[in-house]
């Protein structure tokens, strides 16, 4: 990692654990969970957002009334909007997006609950999903939430990660294995 990226992270870190905490006194991390959601989505779907975050063009004054705005409009958190707002007054918007990231780990870790990440050819069915979340509970013995995504590029099978163990069953790996063997036989 960098340390541009490991500063940034850290950043992140510091800023979401200070947020978790406030809203872990005032019993409002469901809320949270909902809110970081709805931000998350918004950042992904909105280049106007992203733009802001990370431009140097605008003032600081700029990005916090606009973050402020932001949050009414969403109707997020004080605590969250806030944040977002000293983030903006200290330049620290650019780690909104670790920060979310950072706050979804937090959140899942009080919830008792782990965070699989799993790549597959196809859109996953509910009910693969489901089967997936069971058998990796049976062995994690935690909550299993599954954050899928899909990579064509694997051409079948399916990767998952979970913390710092990975499976990977994909016909790219097996391929590439295969590949290599034959490299070595010739």
């Amino acid at each position: 990692m960098s340390e541009t990226a490991s500063i940034s992270m850290g950043v992140a870190s510091r800023y979401a654990r200070a947020i978790f905490d406030l809203v872990l006194e005032s019993d409002e991390v469901a809320e949270l969970e909902n809110n970081v959601e709805s931000l998350s989505e918004a950042l992904g779907n909105s280049q106007e957002l992203r733009d802001l975050i990370a431009s140097p063009i605008y003032t600081r004054d700029d990005q916090k009334a606009a973050v402020v705005a932001i949050g009414t409009k969403m109707k997020l958190l004080d605590n969250l909007t806030n944040t977002l707002a000293l983030m903006a007054s200290k330049r620290r918007l650019f780690v909104v997006d670790s920060f979310l990231r950072q706050l979804k780990i937090l959140i899942a870790e009080h919830k008792g609950e782990i965070t699989a990440d799993v790549v597959s050819a196809k859109i996953l069915t509910q009910g693969q999903s489901d089967k997936l979340a069971k058998v990796i509970k049976e062995r994690v013995g935690k909550e299993i939430k599954i954050n899928a995504s899909v990579d064509e590029s694997i051409i079948g099978g399916i990767v998952i990660k979970v913390g710092s163990k990975m499976i990977d069953t994909s016909i790219r790996s097996k391929l590439n294995s295969l590949q290599t063997v034959m490299k070595e036989v010739g």
